[in-house]
């Protein structure tokens, strides 16, 4: 049985969820000048800054605004080991706190280009994070949110990408399921700009002139290329983590992923961890996306006393049905969100969810060869 306090919690999510929604519901129908740009986060979200500069944990981040017409943006966490030599040996900090850049196009002055440490960058997986909040609130910038992708970045040694869809009732389904997909084809843009802008490098031995170049390269869109993922990016061990109704998120993106095969190349889902389900999107709905049993291995995290958990291992169920690895983790005395809330972060339980994610997400992005195949 759950104890007094967590029936307590359980009930005042509810009753917040339900005044939030009503509040929301309310100003939208007022209307407002926000509803085409839409809105990503919240006025009473506390929001973590970015800083592209490694701090005492190890990971810098920075934030992308990646669509003019709306308010899609992403965060960028990459973890210090991304400086160390392939053989490795642990990386040296930048000194006085200067803020990491990556690489940068061939027509930056030489004296802006980051130089590796082992004379290539070093290649990490992508994780791409979907937060919660019920599609109407939390942020991927917020307080709780930046604190659980950087534990994830620093454990499982991978880039991590937290997306900051639309939400609703300003812009309603489906436009964060579109902004999901949207980002996964943005990430496959940016490895295809990364390597138009390495060949355009290569032209240099051949006697085209810098200003040629820098034509060229700006013709075709290379000056658009993020300098994080160009140096340290592989999309081909791509994993997607959605929290709650975020899961979702991540489940409607890998269907999309299985539908456009080779559409997205090079990017490739090789996994995906669902951290609970959310009632607003059943992914047991017939006819949802393509048959089951073309997901990539999937992950479940749930929470014994979450009013959502009998769905949640529903899904994984079925699954397993249809031979796709798809393990439940299930946590004792926790409750909905527990490994991503403020309040509970710092929690054994939380930590140890976190630890269990790296274990099998590790399985799908270190060894070549072992990716999930469409």
């Amino acid at each position: 049985m759950p104890s007094l306090a967590l029936k307590v919690y359980s009930v005042f999510f509810k009753l917040l969820l339900k005044h939030k929604l009503q509040t929301l519901l309310q100003q939208s129908a007022a209307g407002g000048t926000e509803a085409s740009f839409g809105v990503a986060s919240r006025p009473d979200e506390s929001a973590a800054p970015s800083n592209p500069s490694f701090g005492p944990d190890g990971v810098a981040t920075k934030d992308i605004h990646v669509d003019l017409l709306s308010s899609l943006s992403l965060r960028l966490f990459l973890p210090d080991s991304s400086l160390a030599p392939r053989n490795g040996h642990a990386p040296h900090h930048q000194e006085n706190g200067a803020a990491y850049g990556g690489y940068l196009p061939p027509v930056a002055p030489p004296d802006a280009r980051r130089r590796s440490h082992a004379g290539s960058p070093r290649k990490l997986p992508v994780i791409l994070q979907f937060h919660g909040g019920a599609f109407v609130g939390g942020s991927n910038t917020s307080t709780a949110n930046d604190f659980f992708c950087r534990r994830i970045a620093k454990l499982l040694d991978v880039i991590v990408i937290a997306v900051g869809y639309r939400l609703a009732p300003e812009n309603r389904y489906p436009a964060a399921f579109e902004d999901g997909f949207k980002v996964l084809n943005w990430l496959g843009k940016q490895a295809n700009l990364a390597e138009c802008s390495k060949s355009m490098e290569s032209t240099k031995a051949g006697g085209v002139g810098d200003a040629s170049r820098s034509q060229i390269v700006d013709s075709l869109g290379a000056s658009s290329v993020e300098p994080w993922l160009a140096a340290h990016g592989d999309p081909s061990r791509c994993v997607l983590l959605g929290v709650s109704c975020g899961a979702n998120i991540a489940d409607f993106v890998a269907r999309k992923a299985v539908e456009a095969g080779k559409l997205i190349d090079p990017v490739k889902v090789v996994a995906q961890v669902l951290i609970l389900d959310h009632p607003a999107a059943n992914p047991l709905v017939p006819g949802r996306g393509p048959p089951l049993k073309c997901m990539p291995p999937t992950l479940t995290v749930v929470a014994e006393h979450d009013w959502m958990r009998d769905r949640a291992i529903a899904y994984s169920e079925e699954l397993r049905k249809v031979n796709v690895d798809a393990p439940v983790l299930e946590y004792k005395d926790a409750v909905h969100e527990f490994a991503t809330l403020d309040m509970l972060l710092k929690t054994p339980q939380a930590q140890a969810c976190a630890d269990d994610i790296a274990i099998w997400v590790k399985k799908y992005i270190s060894i070549r060869g072992h990716e999930f195949s469409y």
